[in-house]
């Protein structure tokens, strides 16, 4: 009878493991196909999936589901860890789930889905683990380790509560000893503080770049073989030693394709030929990989100067008196402002030293006089770039008549126009659809190249021995030295900030700061204006997406303006109108105007608004930073899509 009984047993325990073997993959195999249909794309365009409420909820709710079941379940399983078959779970789930986070499918935001994955784990695991504590503590039959350890942890937490990294109290601080005015008297707007910065307290832990010892020095000696892997190109061998690149301004994007990054890729690795053949109908390159000396390879920038070019917009300038003969966007995806403070101290410091009524005078220059300006409740619409770069862009939400309006008007005025980004994607308007020729720049730099790293990647990003931005502002830098007698627009994209850790853009500080104080020194900024800019804050913040200073932060882009003093504006009112603006509620549409203004010079303010129909340099939602803006009658609310909780 005992042996029956223990046979029992048995019996029971092994279909208690099978039914949880089985009923674990069968759980992972849903899970798998939930994640899976949450990828899918709206293939008539993102901005018509953004009017499809319907889709987004269902979209949304089978990435809630998939993750909730995978994350309890593996959270379950680490604690019943006995078999190879779980661990067959565990890998492949972390593996498929972050494969195809980054698959074509979804490339631009793919590693949304993957993050949502850990946050959902990471969560589930601590509940799981806390409940395990109780019971734990339940068990003790010693009261006193009980309350000592129930003790303890009521302690941790206060401790933890109040130690000075979890505060936040250099949350209002700017430069140059300045801080935010929330006198609403004055000036209306009053910024929101957050009562912790939980994120603080973990940052430094979170570098991955430093704690695996990445350096942009270290080549990777199957470039090559990579690079002859993912061509197609019929105009290149195994013997080719020198690839050219073709060029990526011209008219071949006429697609309305959600998949730009895989048609534009595959469009430029299939062109790339051979530079020492010499094949006639290739115009020179202005980037070529080159193997011959050095087989980790090695890329060559060599911006081409248009002299048709160059006297044909030459002959353009007559037209109008702008104020400002060169304007340079540095244009950063998920940067906020109090984030620049602690990622960009030297590129900051370059601004910080034109913080002064008497302006900053370049030693070598004195002639040349900055001003530079620094904007406290400048607001994102918002929290991804396709609902921000359009309003910089177009002035409205949409595109009127599809055409990238600053390009053309730029373009209409003498200035040659020049784009960077180290994203294959021809600009972020990218799910605009139907772009015009007038929207191509004059001199694109794309990286392209199938070497170059992922978006959304969480350390240091390198290509071909050195940081990929450094090849962007390679390229900007020669178009600002061989156009130096043109007037110009450029724009770099700067994408690096768009991870989850928030520590990679610190090692890009000194190429930035390198780049401006260069072209500052040998007086390539004379008569120019810079905006350094972000579209909206923390990107990708892992588990801290729960907290109050996530979504504050999120909403509150940074923004800093550098104009070189013109005699012919009347700078005096316009520095106090501007100099007010720092402490008022602002948005991309004031951007948009304040570039057209310097644009259009004195005859901006004869500019009639836009309309849906009608396209004009100037957007009926924006004043331009050099006019009064009221910010007693600016309300947040007002604007669409407008997280209003922020500014109050």
């Amino acid at each position: 009878m005992q042996c029956l009984t223990k046979k029992s047993k048995s019996i029971k325990r092994h279909v208690k493991s099978f039914l949880f073997k089985y009923t674990a993959l069968f759980i992972f195999i849903i899970s798998y196909i939930l994640y899976y249909l949450s990828l899918e794309k709206c293939f008539d365009g993102e901005e018509l999936c953004g009017n499809n409420m319907k889709w987004i909820y269902t979209k949304v709710f089978e990435l809630i589901l998939s993750c909730e079941l995978i994350s309890l379940l593996i959270a379950t399983i680490i604690f019943k860890l006995v078999s190879k078959f779980h661990l067959i779970h565990l890998f492949s789930t972390f593996t498929l789930f972050y494969h195809y986070s980054h698959n074509f499918y979804f490339f631009d935001h793919g590693m949304y889905n993957f993050g949502f994955f850990i946050i959902q784990f990471t969560l589930n695991l601590i509940v799981i683990l806390f409940i395990k504590l109780i019971i734990w503590l339940f068990k003790i039959k010693n009261k006193i380790i009980i309350n000592k350890t129930i003790l303890s942890v009521v302690l941790f937490i206060i401790y933890n509560l109040n130690i000075p990294n979890f505060n936040c109290d250099d949350w209002e601080k700017g430069l140059n000893n300045t801080s935010i005015d929330n006198s609403d008297k004055k000036y209306g707007c009053k910024i929101k503080y957050p009562t912790y910065c939980e994120y603080k307290v973990l940052s430094k832990y979170q570098d991955l770049t430093k704690i695996f010892g990445i350096d942009c020095s270290h080549k990777n000696p199957n470039s090559k073989k990579k690079f002859l892997q993912f061509s197609n190109s019929p105009y290149i061998t195994k013997r080719t030693k020198k690839f050219g690149f073709p060029y990526t301004n011209k008219g071949f994007f006429g697609y309305n394709d959600n998949l730009e990054y895989k048609v534009l890729k595959k469009y430029v690795v299939d062109n790339v030929f051979d530079v020492d053949k010499n094949f006639n109908n290739f115009s020179e390159p202005e980037i070529i990989v080159d193997f011959s000396k050095d087989p980790s390879g090695a890329m060559i920038i060599d911006l081409k100067y248009n002299d048709s070019l160059s006297q044909e917009r030459k002959k353009l300038e007559n037209i109008n008196n702008p104020y400002s003969n060169n304007i340079l966007l540095l244009f950063f995806d998920s940067v906020s402002r109090v984030a620049s403070l602690t990622q960009l101290n030297k590129t900051l410091k370059f601004v910080e030293k034109f913080m002064s009524y008497e302006g900053g005078y370049n030693d070598k220059y004195p002639e040349e006089k900055f001003h530079s300006f620094q904007f406290f409740k400048y607001h994102s619409f918002e929290g991804r770039t396709a609902g921000n770069y359009p309003r910089l862009y177009y002035g409205n939400r949409r595109e009127a008549n599809n055409i990238l309006r600053l390009t053309k008007y730029f373009k209409e005025n003498g200035y040659i126009t020049n784009y960077c980004s180290h994203l294959c994607q021809k600009d972020n308007s990218r799910t605009l659809h139907n772009a015009t020729s007038l929207e191509l720049y004059d001199h694109q730099m794309l990286l392209c190249d199938p070497n170059a790293p992922r978006y959304s990647k969480a350390i240091r990003k390198c290509l071909y021995g050195k940081d990929d931005v450094g090849f962007l502002f390679d390229y900007s830098e020669q178009f600002w030295r061989k156009y130096k007698n043109n007037r110009k627009f450029s724009t770099l994209i700067i994408d690096s900030a768009h991870e989850e850790t928030g520590e990679v853009l610190k090692y890009l500080d000194d190429l930035i700061f390198n780049y401006l104080n260069s072209l500052y020194n040998d007086n390539l900024f004379k008569d120019s204006s810079i905006f350094i800019l972000s579209d909206h804050g923390l990107g990708i913040q892992s588990i801290f997406y729960i907290f109050e200073f996530y979504k504050i932060e999120n909403e509150l882009p940074m923004l800093y303006v550098i104009i070189n003093d013109r005699k012919n504006i009347s700078y005096q009112e316009q520095y106090s109108y501007i100099q007010e603006n720092q402490q008022i509620f602002i948005t991309a549409y004031d951007i948009f105007n304040t570039m057209n203004n310097l644009l259009y010079g004195d005859k901006y303010k004869y500019i009639a608004n836009l309309t849906d129909e009608i396209p004009t340099p100037k957007s009926s939602l924006g004043i331009s930073l050099f006019d009064r803006i009221d910010g007693k009658s600016r309300k947040a609310k007002n604007y669409e899509f407008m997280n209003h909780k922020i500014c109050i």
